[in-house]
């Protein structure tokens, strides 16, 4: 099997394309002019790119689905070399804008959620990608492909910004390794020049693994996924609470080396009659004292055969006001692809029971 070629950093392609120089050509062929082969590579010797394709392959993955929302979300189903498939999603989050005179005056602002694994291990109640196991990690040349290709498939300029959040299929500490080098190759000037401080890397709370990550200081910004304020509920919620309770995360982020112009990102998952009421709010505030903390109120998405539902929009604002009065930052997440296959998972789902993919 070929290798992949977006496996590598421009250093290690330094080390395996001679004369080193060829590395930075390699990098502006695949990330800015987004080839779709090693042929068109013209400034590479032909030799050269004749061992290239002998060896590796830039197309780690194939988009065999998509949905577009009305909102202009769109959901991404990618199949991987052994049949395996993942899910990324593109969301707007700002329309272009532009001058009296038709002229550009802003680009389209987007956020890209990427998978870092196939399945999980984590087996929250409330995901759907829970339901399907842990089948493997995502190398991290698959992890950076699935922006590729969305930026090919939408257009998207080379040199144009995206926020990048690690918060589709999988538990990105899960797969560290590649998720870390996933970062550095998404961050390099020659590549797709994606700064750390617009990439988000969620977790379920992997305490160890985020004193790991902590120490590895990439730079990045760190998003837990908090859902519930006590271990009782927490663990009914998300089995992983077991083995990292509460307090452990709480001490991990408190050590986490955080730029002083950023907070850590709490993700608190609303549904209905478990977790909105004022005394979840309260005990949230009290446990978030001492940390620069930014909490993201977020709707529960509905999907076939759950028993959890949608909060109502005045619990969410009441719990919202309740933060926001004590002095803590707090939005709520407008939610987006309403209209489409919106929860993690559902469209793989969707797909498996049709014979797409395993």
């Amino acid at each position: 099997m070929k290798k992949i070629i977006q496996d590598y950093t421009k250093e290690e392609l330094a080390e395996r394309v001679k004369p080193p120089f060829r590395a930075k050509q390699l990098y502006n062929w695949i990330y800015h002019k987004h080839a779709s082969t090693f042929t068109e590579m013209e400034n590479l010797p032909k030799s050269l790119r004749a061992e290239l394709d002998e060896e590796y392959t830039l197309h780690p993955l194939k988009m065999v689905d998509k949905q577009e929302s009305r909102d202009g979300s769109i959901k991404y189903l990618f199949e991987l070399h052994d049949g395996h498939t993942v899910e990324a999603v593109l969301l707007l989050m700002r329309e272009a804008q532009y001058h009296e005179d038709g002229v550009l005056k802003h680009h389209p602002r987007y956020t890209v959620c990427i998978s870092s694994q196939v399945g999980c291990k984590v087996g929250c109640a409330f995901c759907l990608t829970a339901k399907g196991g842990f089948m493997r990690d995502l190398s991290a040349g698959e992890i950076v492909s699935q922006v590729l290709e969305i930026y090919k498939d939408k257009g998207i300029p080379s040199n144009h910004r995206v926020n990048l959040v690690y918060m589709g299929m999988g538990e990105p500490l899960d797969n560290l390794d590649n998720v870390a080098k996933a970062v550095k190759i998404f961050s390099d000037m020659d590549g797709m020049s994606i700064s750390p401080n617009r990439q988000t890397i969620s977790t379920s709370g992997l305490s160890s693994k985020i004193e790991k990550l902590g120490r590895l200081d990439l730079g990045i910004n760190l998003a837990i996924s908090l859902h519930a304020v006590d271990d009782e509920l927490r663990q009914q919620l998300m089995p992983i609470n077991k083995a990292y309770n509460i307090a452990s995360i709480m001490e991990a982020v408190r050590n986490f080396p955080v730029n002083q112009r950023k907070k850590v990102l709490f993700e608190y998952l609303v549904i209905k009659g478990v977790n909105d009421d004022l005394g979840a709010a309260k005990k949230l505030v009290k446990l978030l004292d001492g940390i620069r903390a930014k909490v993201n109120l977020i709707y529960f998405n509905p999907y076939p055969g759950t028993g959890f539902q949608r909060p109502e929009p005045e619990d969410m604002r009441r719990f919202q006001q309740y933060l926001l009065n004590k002095g803590i930052l707090c939005t709520i997440r407008e939610s987006k692809g309403l209209d489409i296959s919106a929860a993690c998972g559902q469209l793989r789902e969707q797909k498996l029971s049709e014979g797409v993919g395993k």
